[in-house]
């Protein structure tokens, strides 16, 4: 057996729980949304994204592009009094799990190097953490309490692009998901092989706020031999130039909490 997935085994036999939730505080729902502001400027952010995603773009135009919107979105998110959240405010992005559902020690598996933005689905590398939900049977649901796992917001920010309509087949290894870009820190953060998407382009964003379902989606992931997680990146913009950020420490300080 693969050595990777014995470790995600040994995972869930001797971590029963992989954290405590703080109690009193539970799961929102986003609240507002700036579309309404620049609905044309949210339309072709996400239309960019997925061009870079399916290699349809040149680099310099979607490098200039990107440069372009991303100030754009900022002024929004400061228009409209969006909070520079910093990392002491990170909220894990599972409900009901925290840092021991990332398998490894300080998170194994993080990969920089052959990983380019911009060579979208074909990129190399995996600068990310894989975030693991206990589900035996691969059926989307957490095993302990039989219902999906929300995906929630680590940052605070904006919905800039989501995808909603992969099925299987499809050769995209994200499968459904989102993408946030928040503005006081400069990040692109990443949430990815999700079951259902619960937001869309232009809301904006608090730390915990519930994005996803857990699912299976994604070429790779939907897969019987994947567990089923959450594929997470944060990605620095820095002007039009995303480069993957190592984010382990704040996301193993991260608050934990729980969905009601």
């Amino acid at each position: 057996m693969n050595r990777f997935f014995i470790q995600i085994l040994l995972l869930f036999i001797l971590v029963p729980l992989s954290g405590q939730a703080v109690h009193g505080e539970s799961c929102r729902e986003v609240s507002r949304s700036l579309l309404g502001q620049d609905r044309q400027l949210f339309e072709q952010f996400d239309q960019l994204l997925a061009r870079v995603r399916d290699n349809a773009i040149a680099v310099p135009s979607a490098q200039t592009e990107l440069a372009r919107l991303l100030p754009l979105v900022a002024g929004l998110y400061r228009g409209a009094a969006g909070k520079g959240y910093q990392s002491s405010a990170w909220v894990f992005p599972l409900a009901g799990y925290g840092p021991k559902a990332v398998p490894g020690r300080k998170g194994k598996g993080f990969v920089v190097k052959g990983y380019d933005f911009f060579t979208g689905n074909r990129h190399g590398g995996h600068p990310a953490y894989d975030i693991f939900i206990q589900d035996r049977n691969r059926d989307e649901l957490d095993d302990r309490t039989h219902k999906p796992v929300a995906v929630l917001s680590m940052t605070g920010g904006v919905v800039v692009s989501t995808e909603s309509a992969w099925e299987p087949g499809s050769p995209l290894r994200g499968g459904k998901y989102v993408w946030i870009y928040d503005p006081a820190n400069d990040l692109l953060v990443y949430y990815a092989h999700n079951r259902e998407i619960l937001v869309k382009a232009g809301d904006l964003i608090r730390p915990g706020d519930k994005l996803a379902l857990v699912g299976r989606s994604g070429l790779n992931a939907a897969k019987r031999r994947s567990p089923t997680h959450l594929h997470m990146m944060v990605l620095k913009a820095d002007e039009g130039r995303p480069q993957a950020v190592r984010f382990w420490t704040g996301l193993s300080h991260a608050r934990m909490i729980d969905c009601e």
